[in-house]
Order: structure tokens, then C-alpha cells, then sequence
């Protein structure tokens, strides 16, 4: 469980360039930042500690017995309270959505250039302020491979009011295929039984976007 013995294409570096930083594992996040080569110890400070809400209550002392050294300890502390400071900080100042396009302003400068069919959900709150952006799946979208539950995964954690769906079409071409309609009907429906509302879903694609909702697309009239 070393990372200097994986295949350097599952080294959480690469992984983490390859694929972004949602999808790594908690592990592979805490032996980032606190630059510890054993995921096994990394996986096993982390269950210690009942998750991100222990590995922050711990002192400094409990969680460099953990992860082996006081410097990989407060490398810890040090980026868990630049995230404290960003969300107490950043509450009146988080991008608030009033449109597609500020969705697509958000998202198509990396997503249109993707090799890879990407899908995303942007988390809003009740103001429609942005939350989170959360990659769900990366791969052919569509209702046989997109499990409906994982994108509402995040917003159910984050207490969310709202997300937007958006994904991206590698051909250049951003127009919906009828499995895009699918799967936005889909969602929308399970979004009503989870009490989230989905406002909308973008294709994305070089420099072009299209919003099903303002084509009436998988979205009721």
C-alpha cells in the first residue's frame, strides 16, 4: 500500500492531475497533504479519527502518533484551517448562479476541452450560491451506466437546495442525444422524490454550451 510501489498511473499525484481532486479517496487526500507514502496508515488514521470531523477535533500530538511525524500532523491542520477560513469567509462572497450562463462560465473552460465524457453537479444553496462542484462519473453518460443516486450523493451531504447537471461532449458537438434527455428526466424525477431541485442541465463543449432547460428538454413544461 505504498505509493512509491503502485503503477504510477494510480499514484494519487497522477490520479489527482488525471482525474481531479473529487476523485480521490480520502486516504489518497490525507497522504497528500500530509505527504505520508502509506495509504494503509493514511486509511487507518483517518477511520481512527471518525472521518474529516475527527482527524480535526484530534490534537496534534493524537494525530502525529497517526500519520507518524509532527510535520505531517500540522500539514494537516494547516490545510483543514484554510478550509475553515474559506467557508466562514466565504459565505457572502460564493458565486451565486442566475443564469445558464454563469454555469458555463464556471465549467466550460476545462470541461469543453475534456477527452473524456465528464459529469459534474454544481451544489447550490438556497440563494442558488454555489456549494460544491462534484464529479459524479466519468465515461459514456447515459441511464445504463449513470446510477441516479451517486448525483444527488453530494447534494444530500451538503444539505443542498439545488444543483445543476452539466456534462461535456468531447466530439465538439454540445447538441443533446436522446439518452441526455433521458437521463436529465430521470433526474429531475428523482430530484422531486429528494426535495432538490434541478434547476438545469448543461452540455458543454469547446466553447459552446446548451441548456436543456432552455430547450424544454427532460425538464416538465
Amino acid at each position: 500500500m505504498r505509493i512509491c510501489k503502485l503503477p504510477a498511473n494510480e499514484r494519487p499525484v497522477q490520479r489527482l492531475i488525471t482525474l481531479g481532486p473529487a476523485a480521490l479517496s480520502d486516504a489518497e487526500l490525507l497522504a497528500l497533504i500530509s505527504g505520508q507514502q502509506d495509504l494503509a496508515r493514511c486509511q487507518a488514521s483517518f477511520c481512527a479519527g471518525d472521518g474529516w470531523g475527527g482527524v480535526l477535533r484530534d490534537d496534534i500530538h493524537t494525530l502525529a502518533n497517526r500519520l507518524g511525524t509532527a510535520r505531517r500532523a500540522a500539514a494537516v491542520k494547516a490545510a483543514l484551517e484554510i478550509g475553515r477560513r474559506l467557508l466562514i469567509g466565504g459565505v457572502d462572497t460564493r458565486l451565486q448562479i442566475r443564469s445558464p450562463a454563469d454555469v458555463a462560465s464556471l465549467l466550460l473552460l476545462e470541461m469543453g476541452h475534456l477527452e473524456q465524457e465528464h459529469l459534474r453537479t454544481v451544489l447550490l444553496d438556497t440563494k442558488n450560491r454555489v456549494q460544491q462542484i462534484a464529479t459524479i462519473y466519468i465515461g459514456s453518460v447515459n441511464s445504463a451506466q449513470v446510477r441516479i443516486g451517486e448525483v444527488f450523493r453530494d447534494a444530500i451531504r451538503r444539505n443542498s437546495a439545488a444543483l445543476i447537471v452539466a456534462h461535456n461532449h468531447p466530439s465538439g458537438d454540445p447538441t443533446p442525444s436522446p439518452e441526455d434527455i433521458l437521463v436529465t428526466r430521470q433526474i429531475v424525477e428523482a430530484g422531486k422524490l429528494l426535495d432538490i431541485d434541478v434547476l438545469d442541465h448543461l452540455i458543454l463543449s469547446h466553447s459552446r454550451y446548451v441548456s436543456l432547460r432552455e430547450r424544454g428538454l427532460g425538464f416538465p413544461s
